[in-house]
């Protein structure tokens, strides 16, 4: 703040000097403009009381009239005057002040731009303190309980989810169900699951997580590197959604508050991606819904919903 004031004093300073050399100049011409017309004045003054009254006609200095002497020296103060104002001050001319008007300028720009790098600074560090470390380091018990963070997985008898990226099975209610409780949130997700839709799933906010640089994504999907700045993406979403893949949901069970899980009752050899085990000392059945093989399902699924202990 200090420093601010400092700067600020300095730059009016360089303004002052400025100007007051400008009205300094202004002043000295003037004079001189005045001391001419008078000298004028004065001269034809002078010649006219010798010549036409015969004032001082009879009075001369080595045979010359006492007028011409006045008028000599008055010329030379005239020429001493034009001297002071054109030569010996030639250092405050035209070049002078625009070499000042230069520096002022040149020290203006610096102190602008030290200016404008603190400004960033600072605003930097107020949306660092406003919004992320606020989301992350308030401790209330209304922030931590802002939003319920949920993960939801179909998965077999053995914890499969997938092959080859892609599902293993295909039950119409379970992607029902996926759509009813994703709708109007979040949902987070690895690369590879984002790149197994043919396009964004409408009516949900995507955040990607991906280690590639300049990963090209449509328009309105969010880009992250790591599950923490994905969490904190969706940190305004009361009950955001972590839907995989295998890796994504490994690093976030520990963090969920809730699993919306679809377990298929059945298991499948060859499946190369799996859901982590569920923990009954850490996770408590809460709703439990069991649908049976049909026509359009071809194995039996439950429902099953957990909440941290």
């Amino acid at each position: 703040m200090f420093g601010k004031k400092k700067q600020v004093s300095t730059i009016d300073k360089d303004q002052l000097e400025l100007i007051e050399n400008a009205q300094k100049r202004i002043r000295q011409k003037k004079r001189l403009y005045i001391h001419f017309v008078v000298f004028l004045i004065g001269a034809v003054f002078l010649i006219l009381a010798n010549t036409v009254i015969g004032i001082g006609e009879n009075f001369t200095i080595a045979g010359i009239n006492w007028f011409v002497y006045a008028i000599l020296i008055w010329l030379f103060l005239f020429v001493y005057h034009f001297i002071n104002v054109f030569i010996t001050n030639k250092f405050m001319g035209k070049d002078w002040e625009k070499q000042q008007l230069d520096k002022l300028v040149n020290q203006q720009q610096k102190r602008i731009e030290k200016l404008k790098e603190g400004f960033l600074k600072e605003e930097k560090k107020i949306a660092q303190s406003q919004a992320y470390n606020e989301a992350k380091t308030d401790t209330s018990d209304e922030k931590k309980n802002s939003n319920e963070l949920t993960i939801i997985v179909a998965a077999g008898e053995d914890n499969a989810i997938g092959k080859d990226n892609d599902l293993i099975w295909h039950l119409s209610n379970d992607l029902k169900r996926f759509k009813k409780l994703t709708s109007g949130h979040h949902i987070i997700m690895g690369r590879k699951t984002f790149e197994s839709f043919p396009k964004p799933l409408p009516n949900r906010t995507h955040i990607v997580i991906t280690r590639q640089s300049n990963y090209k994504v449509p328009e309105g999907v969010i880009v992250v590197n790591n599950l923490e700045d994905a969490l904190d993406a969706a940190r305004k979403d009361k009950q955001p959604f972590i839907i995989g893949g295998g890796e994504i949901y490994k690093q976030s069970i520990n963090l969920a508050d809730k699993l919306e899980l679809t377990r298929v009752h059945a298991s499948f050899d060859g499946a190369d991606t799996f859901f982590p085990n569920v923990d009954t000392n850490i996770w408590k059945e809460v709703s439990r819904t069991t649908h049976e093989a049909d026509e359009d399902h071809n194995y039996a699924f439950s429902f099953i919903t957990y909440k941290r202990r």
